[in-house]
């Protein structure tokens, strides 16, 4: 039977744990039920068309997932698009924050807390409110971003400006549910949905690769695991190159997988236009790391410059984007070089540009 459980010492979580009480490790769903193609609610055209295969029962929906899968020509490198900014509140957060927030939901909870740049928190804001819960977002008083500060507002969630994150979620999180998108288990199991998307999208098929901007890596791991999933049920023979996308100026996955390691590298934080990215220490580095291993995947950076020319080529496409969404297709050039000509790719662009142009 499904459950949450320690990826380190075992022991079985409560349905509000973070992380685990004995040993502070990462928690993740286990004991999943076998993807089967039958089980898909045909009829359905959100991430609940899955809700058979996930251990989480549907309470409330704004209609998150089942994104459009676009084909692109970007001067002769050919990619498909997966527009995950079209989601409800305008990132792919709404995936995992649903999914999240209809289990804490069946558990009780009626007020819960997430720390966010923005994406995030606008997310945890919109579905608490459709839920009738109380949302707190913690954000950094350095870096936030006006305008999705004013996003989290419109949904009615309250912010908290913290120069000291994390440390002062934590110390909250003692006696509040946080109900965090980098270390809740349930968050990624949304992102799962994503790659059984694709999947349906391409006819029952994988691509080649997947590229995304990675900072706590939710969606790239979840797209892993789901995937993964359909491998596993027999309906692929390989799992696509997993390539995870950093800003130079934030890198310690890249730092980590050009040096072999299995840790994310410490560093010091440098400046990046990418502010839906900008996490020094994810969560999940060491199984964000496993997951480009498996897959003989790839860890690339780019610059400042090449992002915002990549996010100004995306708009006059007709793509609104913001940065973060254009750091993956500022490598295209790099993937391309690292892939062959029959090669499928799909670039997840993450969140939406209207939020900028609003602040």
């Amino acid at each position: 039977m499904a459950r949450i459980r320690c990826a380190t010492c075992g022991r079985t979580a409560q349905p509000t744990d973070w992380r685990c009480e004995d040993c502070g490790g990462l928690l993740d769903w286990v004991a999943l039920p076998s993807f089967a193609p039958a089980r898909i609610v045909q009829d359905d055209f959100s991430l609940w068309r899955y809700r058979d295969l996930l251990p989480v029962q549907r309470r409330f929906s704004l209609g998150e997932g089942l994104t459009p899968l676009v084909p692109l020509n970007w001067g002769g490198a050919r990619f498909f698009a997966k527009l995950e900014y079209l989601n409800p509140t305008g990132s792919f957060k709404d995936r995992g924050v649903a999914v999240m927030l209809n289990h804490l939901a069946g558990a009780g909870v009626a007020s819960a807390m997430d720390n966010s740049s923005g994406n995030a928190g606008a997310s945890l804001a919109a579905y608490a409110a459709l839920a009738g819960m109380k949302a707190t977002v913690y954000v950094p008083k350095a870096s936030a971003v006006a305008s999705k500060k004013a996003h989290i507002r419109a949904y009615g969630g309250e912010i908290i400006e913290s120069a000291h994150l994390p440390a002062e979620i934590y110390a909250a999180a003692r006696s509040r549910v946080y109900a965090s998108h980098a270390w809740n288990p349930s968050f990624v199991l949304g992102q799962q949905t994503a790659a059984w998307e694709i999947w349906e999208q391409l006819g029952r098929r994988a691509p080649t690769a997947v590229a995304a901007p990675v900072g706590h890596g939710g969606l790239f791991l979840g797209m892993f695991r789901g995937f993964l999933a359909l491998r596993k049920a027999g309906l692929l023979e390989r799992i696509p190159r997993m390539i995870a996308v950093q800003s130079a100026g934030v890198d310690p996955i890249v730092r980590a997988w050009e040096a072999g390691a299995d840790t994310a590298a410490n560093i010091t934080r440098g400046n990046s236009v990418a502010d839906g990215i900008l996490v020094d220490e994810p969560v999940r580095g060491r199984q964000i790391l496993r997951a480009i291993a498996d897959s003989h995947g790839l860890a690339l950076r780019v610059d400042n410059d090449a992002i915002l020319a990549a996010q100004q080529r995306l708009h006059a496409r007709g793509f609104m984007v913001e940065a973060t969404s254009a750091v993956p297709v500022a490598a295209l050039s790099q993937i391309r070089a690292r892939l062959d000509d029959a090669s499928e790719l799909v670039i997840a662009l993450t969140g939406s540009g209207l939020k900028n142009l609003a602040g």
